[in-house]
């Protein structure tokens, strides 16, 4: 454009500017109805978000609005009516409606979806307390199942490389966004399952708004998590994020950061007591050796080392008399035991029945050889034996 023969030329700011003008004035303030996506309510008290339709979407301000909207809990998915106009944002060349007025005017298609997923679910128990498993204490292998590009992954594995570095972690590569994410981490979580590669597994992603995050309230995920023999934590989103694979783990963290906290807390506690026990076993150590260098010290000045010779010369006397003590009770032994020998012989020939024999006295039998002791005994016989040193006789006793 040139004006009296001289080149103008604008500014991108006299553009944006420009731009503000026309747009901000050629429509009235107006009526919006829509979905609510990427919901940010600021610390400053401001409120900025999406609305969106079926075809199209626009960003949208609301000015000192916090508070109402806390008021009727506006959510994402939300379906909102909202008065206000068209502006610019000209540091960004972005036009958008800048709410004055919101009220609630049902429930979005996503969220309805969501909740409509969620009951079904619930009622079939698939978010009971009694059917999650236990998370592993101190996990040996952790499988994550994640982008490995994706900065929620690379902030998981920094906390564990810090507090548990001897935990061993086995990444599955997965797609975290879009078309083909609840596909992706199904066969990731049946993957683990059926190679029993992992103690418990970790899904993770970073936070997004509600479309983002869409794929993770998907059934076939929320069954395959439920179904899984390894316990299974979902760290997906921020901590305002809920999804249905939430629900549906054994253990919802609210960020990967989280989840490397929680999984290595006791790995660091681990660590301290071992370090607790180490100390006071060295110091235990280091006593005993001291003691036992003090010992040594006063065995090396005692009189044993400081005259071996004359204690050797005192033992092989001990040993001496000991061998004499040895001798004279052998030879006192030897002497008592032929005494007790001889006597205990003599004794046995003085109970021998054939000693009276050899002085003269006969023994009488009856037939069957058994000893006459009586006169009767030898009356009542039918013949006697009478047994004398040199030989026996019979005789037949006479009859009264």
């Amino acid at each position: 454009m040139e004006e009296n023969g001289e080149k103008i030329v604008w500014s991108v700011s006299d553009v944006n500017q420009a731009a503000k003008e026309l747009l901000e004035n050629s429509l009235m303030p107006f009526y919006l109805k829509g979905e609510v996506t990427s919901l940010l309510i600021h610390r400053s008290g401001h409120v900025y978000l999406g609305l969106k339709d079926s075809q199209s979407q626009i960003k949208a301000t609301y000015f000192g609005g916090a508070a109402e909207c806390r008021k009727i809990d506006l959510q994402n998915g939300d379906e909102i009516e909202c008065f206000g106009k068209l502006s610019v944002y000209t540091v960004r060349g972005e036009y958008q409606f800048s709410i004055r007025k919101v009220s609630k005017s049902g429930s979005g298609s996503l969220q309805q979806k969501f909740e409509e997923l969620k009951r079904k679910l619930a009622s079939e128990g698939l978010f009971d307390n009694e059917r999650k498993r236990s998370i592993p204490l101190l996990p040996e292998v952790v499988g994550v199942i994640s982008s490995p590009s994706g900065a929620a992954v690379q902030d998981f594995l920094k906390i564990i490389d810090r507090r548990a570095p001897q935990m061993h972690i086995r990444l599955y590569p997965a797609i975290m966004q879009g078309e083909g994410t609840a596909a992706s981490v199904v066969r990731a979580i049946n993957f683990f399952n059926r190679t029993r590669l992992a103690d418990v597994l970790v899904i993770t992603r970073g936070g997004g708004s509600m479309e983002d995050l869409w794929q993770f309230n998907d059934e076939e995920m929320a069954r395959a998590i439920a179904a899984s023999k390894i316990p299974v934590i979902s760290a997906v989103g921020h901590e305002i994020d809920f999804t249905i694979a939430d629900f549906a783990a054994d253990l919802r963290l609210p960020t990967p950061s989280a989840a490397a906290e929680v999984l290595s807390s006791n790995f660091l506690s681990c660590t301290d007591f071992t370090e607790n026990v180490k100390r006071r076993l060295g110091d235990r150590i280091e006593l005993a050796v001291q003691r036992l260098t003090n010992r040594l010290e006063r065995m090396e000045h005692s009189f044993v080392f400081r005259d071996t010779e004359h204690l050797l010369d005192s033992k092989n006397q001990r040993v001496d008399e000991i061998e004499n003590l040895m001798n004279s009770a052998i030879d006192r032994y030897g002497m008592n035991f032929e005494h007790k020998l001889a006597l205990m012989n003599s004794r046995l020939l003085s109970v021998d029945p054939e000693l009276p024999l050899q002085r003269g006295y006969a023994m009488v039998f009856d037939g069957s050889k058994k000893l006459v002791r009586t006169v009767e005994q030898a009356a009542n016989a039918s013949e006697l034996h009478l047994r004398f040193r040199d030989g026996e006789i019979r005789t037949v006793p006479e009859k009264k």
